[in-house]
């Protein structure tokens, strides 16, 4: 392994709660929900009609060409808009850097599904004359990241990763490995998802895996409570500055934190199910915390993926106890942040890892709300209901997707 260090310089997120790091900071600290009946279109034939819409979102303000809005999903939109705020953050210049060095790796796990629908009723009302050249590539995964290289004239490694609800962790640590190699000086890698239409949640409910707790929605995404009925979707995006460390010190720029190390497993088990005993998810924090030269004992904080479906829940549970053994119990927090923004699938991992991030930064660790009947099976610290003042020298994220996809994202301060 390279000894090249990997450190994070900028970070960009649109999400339920918050348009901006800032305002997401806050009310997350704060324990805001962001769920609340679907306005985006008539969800009142689905079991599931609640979500964590995006709100106030001009997709103006972030493109420099106004065509690019009717040329792109709302999921492009999202990642062109985390990208901006990213590289704001990370106080690059872009005319002082080489711009074939930089890379963009930003995934989805569903992609255009809006698009893919609206040009389909176009199809069967019209005829195919009548379907919109741009469908593909608004549709295509890929586009995310092609966007960000377009608007920015990045030239360096670039592509998409699509591993579900996995996708940006994945992304992250591509980005990180690829940095480590000296394949780019700095990337721009995350997830973007922006699936709350008919499809996207019809699917979901006929999977049986959404909450039906319509009457609450605040309420609805309780990971970890008995109570707990399914996950709740969300929308949005993150994406982190990935910056070679001696780069970023020449430059002077403000270092959040290292990644330090990153782990993916498979469960080989099933389509859409964890394996139960969590053997694969607890080795892939292994493998993180072993490439980071760290100790499961020295992790502070775990931003757990824990969506608040029954299954996976207990899953998770059982594999930070097989990671970390007696201390799970003994001064590790945990906690969801799903349960005030949802579950942004192919974006979840990269706006898990800002958390992670902002928790090193601030001394916080946000809570897990809606924890008030703790499952017996799930009896680690989860933080709940109120964020807690914690010093966070090392924060783990964890992210898992459908088809049995684990990662582990390692964060260290520097």
């Amino acid at each position: 392994m390279s000894d090249r260090r990997v450190v994070v310089t900028g970070l960009g997120v649109i999400s339920p709660i918050g348009n901006d790091i800032k305002t997401f900071w806050e009310n997350l600290v704060a324990g805001k929900s962001g769920i609340s009946k679907i306005s985006l279109f008539d969800a009142s034939i689905f079991d599931c009609q609640i979500a964590g819409e995006i709100k106030d979102f001009d997709a103006t303000t972030y493109l420099a060409n106004p065509k690019d809005v009717r040329r792109t999903d709302r999921f492009s939109q999202f990642a062109l808009a985390c990208s901006k705020q990213a590289l704001e953050d990370s106080g690059l210049d872009l005319d002082r850097i080489d711009r074939t060095r930089v890379g963009v790796l930003v995934g989805s796990g569903i992609g255009g599904l809006t698009t893919l629908e609206n040009q389909h009723v176009v199809f069967l009302k019209k005829g195919p004359s009548r379907v919109s050249p741009f469908m593909v590539p608004m549709m295509i995964v890929n586009m995310a990241s092609g966007m960000i290289a377009m608007e920015y004239g990045f030239e360096g490694p670039n592509y998409s990763i699509v591993t579900a609800c996995a996708t940006s962790a994945n992304s992250i640590g591509e980005a990180w490995r690829m940095i480590r190699d000296d394949e780019a000086e700095i990337f721009l890698a995350g997830g973007t998802e922006a699936v709350i239409n008919n499809l996207g949640v019809g699917g979901f409910c006929a999977m049986r895996a959404m909450s039906t707790r319509n009457d609450e929605p605040e309420r609805a995404s309780r990971p970890f409570d008995r109570e707990r009925d399914g996950f709740v979707m969300g929308e949005g995006g993150g994406v982190l500055i990935l910056e070679e460390y001696e780069h970023a010190r020449t430059r002077g720029a403000h270092i959040y934190c290292e990644l330090a190390g990153y782990g993916l497993t498979c469960d080989a088990y099933h389509m859409t199910a964890p394996k139960p005993d969590g053997t694969p998810v607890a080795r892939g924090m292994q493998i993180a915390v072993k490439r980071a030269g760290l100790n499961p004992s020295d992790i502070d904080y775990i931003n757990a993926h824990a969506t608040s479906t029954p299954v996976g829940d207990v899953c998770e549970t059982n594999a930070i106890k097989r990671f970390a053994g007696d201390y799970a119990k003994n001064g590790l927090l945990v906690s969801s942040t799903k349960s005030m923004i949802g579950h942004l699938l192919g974006g979840a991992g990269a706006v898990e890892s800002a958390v992670c991030i902002l928790a090193m930064k601030h001394g916080v660790v946000p809570p897990t709300i809606n924890l008030d009947n703790p499952d017996p099976e799930c009896d680690l610290d989860y933080v709940p209901n109120v964020a807690r003042e914690k010093n966070v020298r090392v924060a783990l994220n964890n992210s898992f997707g459908f088809g049995g996809h684990n990662a582990s994202l390692c964060f260290k301060a520097i």
